[in-house]
């Protein structure tokens, strides 16, 4: 069964949890980079995800884009640390799983507010999408966004390079008012314009919302659109304490926010900040 008839299919479909995270709590830097420098890392993180029983593997790509790698500093090739993260993802999946290219902003400010056009991004993304397509994925997810327009350079970018889902994932600032993220877009305006682009299924991950807030914002998306919904959360809001971020919420709270994005009508649940554990918690609750 190919990824699209398995999202159209599925009732519940169980996504992975974070790989920065893990790859932090394992000693290493958070970032794609792993995928060259400490391949065999990522690699335990992916099976240890497969093994508790998630559905879609996410591959450890997010902001290994040409531009997010050079503005960053980040010293290792596009073509190669984007095949590397695919094949590893790949490799990790066993009978029935599936694996996302994961594709995130670049860092960088469209025109008028920054120097980058539509169309620069729109290259920038249809490129790393063509190295994931190189790798042996399944889909696309372009998550984490802030911007619609840049989700959409995304969108445009991946579809452009094969005929596979893509999945279209934003983060929102806050809950009010119809969900808003950081540029202001409403989660109205977000899943409309999404489902016009032709993704197979859309919603909301990370951001500053707990998973009780972000239940709130797809269930606007849900009422918008007639299209599989996606719920990632982080872990509770993120806090600062001296130089890290925690997010502190319990699995118990967290299985509960989950349950409410359940109720809200969403089709695939899974998380941003949180850790296996959390995993199979999930999983035995839903």
């Amino acid at each position: 069964m190919s990824l699209a008839e398995f999202i159209r299919q599925e009732s519940l479909i169980l996504l992975d949890g974070a790989m920065g995270t893990q790859l932090a709590a394992a000693g290493l830097e958070m970032g794609g980079q792993n995928c060259v420098s400490h391949p065999d890392a990522v690699l335990a993180i992916h099976k240890e995800y497969a093994a508790v029983g998630c559905q879609i593997l996410t591959t450890n790509t997010l902001t290994m884009n040409r531009i997010n790698i050079e503005t960053h500093g980040i010293g290792v090739d596009v073509r190669e640390v984007n095949l590397a993260g695919a094949r590893l993802a790949k490799s990790a999946a066993t009978g029935g799983q599936y694996v996302l290219g994961d594709l995130s902003s670049t860092g960088q400010m469209l025109e008028p507010y920054g120097d980058y056009s539509e169309s620069r991004l729109y290259d920038v993304f249809r490129e790393q999408a063509t190295y994931l397509f190189e790798g042996g994925v399944d889909g696309f997810i372009v998550e984490t966004m802030l911007d619609l327009r840049e989700a959409l350079c995304a969108v445009g970018g991946c579809k452009a390079v094969a005929p596979l889902p893509v999945i279209a994932s934003l983060s929102f600032q806050t809950a009010e008012n119809g969900g808003r993220t950081m540029m202001g877009n409403s989660a109205k305006e977000i899943a409309v314009a999404l489902a016009d682009a032709g993704v197979a299924a859309l919603g909301a991950n990370c951001g500053e919302l707990d998973p009780g807030e972000t239940a709130a914002v797809v269930a606007v998306m849900r009422k918008c659109v007639d299209l599989p919904v996606i719920a990632q959360p982080n872990a509770g809001k993120p806090r600062l304490v001296g130089d890290r971020t925690i997010f502190d919420t319990s699995p118990d709270e967290f299985g509960k926010g989950i349950a409410q994005c359940l109720d809200a009508g969403v089709r695939l649940v899974g998380g941003c900040r949180i850790g296996r554990r959390t995993c199979r918690l999930r999983r035995r609750e839903v």
